[in-house]
């Protein structure tokens, strides 16, 4: 077993405690070496609690738009099939979100224990 480090404890009601806290060093004397191992443990703890809420309505989801415009020759206008295309004003987004987009980012078992040890190793 790795040699212990103190630190100050302190009691339920806010004083100092008699006997001061054992800290591992193995857990809480460790410099922090990788920066981005850090940042990548951060960015996935925000990600993945990060909710799907954003959806926009395509052309199928828009309502209206049954009837052909007009006809497909002979007005000197391009063809149309709808009135909700995504270029015309009330039609459909063409790329927006959808709602099933996955944001969640995965990180390896041991690189989040490294993570959390240099975590608190900082603080």
């Amino acid at each position: 077993m790795a040699t212990t480090a103190t630190a100050p404890a302190f009691t339920k009601s806010g004083t100092k405690a008699a006997a001061a806290a054992k800290l591992d060093k193995a857990v809480f004397a460790i410099m922090p070496e990788n920066h981005e191992l850090l940042k990548l443990a951060y960015n996935a703890y925000l990600a993945n609690g990060r909710d799907n809420l954003a959806q926009t309505k395509t052309r199928g989801l828009v309502s209206g738009g049954g009837k052909k415009p007009w006809k497909q020759k002979g007005t000197g206008r391009a063809r149309f099939g709808s009135s909700r295309n995504p270029i015309w004003r009330g039609g459909g987004i063409a790329f927006g979100p959808t709602g099933e987009e996955n944001y969640s980012i995965k990180v390896n078992v041991a690189a989040k224990r490294q993570a959390l040890r240099q975590a608190l190793s900082l603080a």
